[in-house]
């Protein structure tokens, strides 16, 4: 018996700290200014991103020299983070999108879909 009780000891200690992990984990805010550092077959860049969270939803600006400025939405869930805009890029309409995950409260990594012109990744630190 005193195995028994030994055993769910363990497992609720774990279940408890599994908790406690993803509480604190769900509570990084992403809003704030930060540096993307871009990497494609056209080349790199470093946008200046600017990001407002409220709950899940993402609201946010965008701005670089090759894609311009534009609004931008998006989610974030648990570890999760994506975010779209629409750019124009000489003339052409690019719908840029964004995922990746939360690799710590200042810091962001993943890919970007260049409206199916292009991919590539990045890696984002908050200024």
């Amino acid at each position: 018996m005193d195995k028994v009780k030994s055993a769910l000891t363990v497992v609720l200690l774990v279940v408890c700290a599994s908790a406690f992990a993803f509480a604190q984990a769900a509570k990084v805010d992403l809003t704030g200014k930060w540096t993307f550092t871009v990497t494609t077959d056209a080349g790199t860049g470093e946008p200046a991103v600017t990001l407002k969270q409220d709950g899940e939803k993402l609201t946010g600006h965008y701005s670089s020299q090759v894609l311009g400025e534009a609004d931008l939405t998006g989610t974030v869930k648990g570890q999760k983070i994506e975010f779209a805009f629409t750019a124009d890029a000489q003339g052409t309409k690019l719908e840029v999108k964004y995922s990746g995950t939360v690799e710590s409260k200042d810091a962001l990594k993943g890919t970007v879909d260049l409206g199916g012109l292009g991919s590539g990744t990045f890696t984002a630190k908050r200024q």
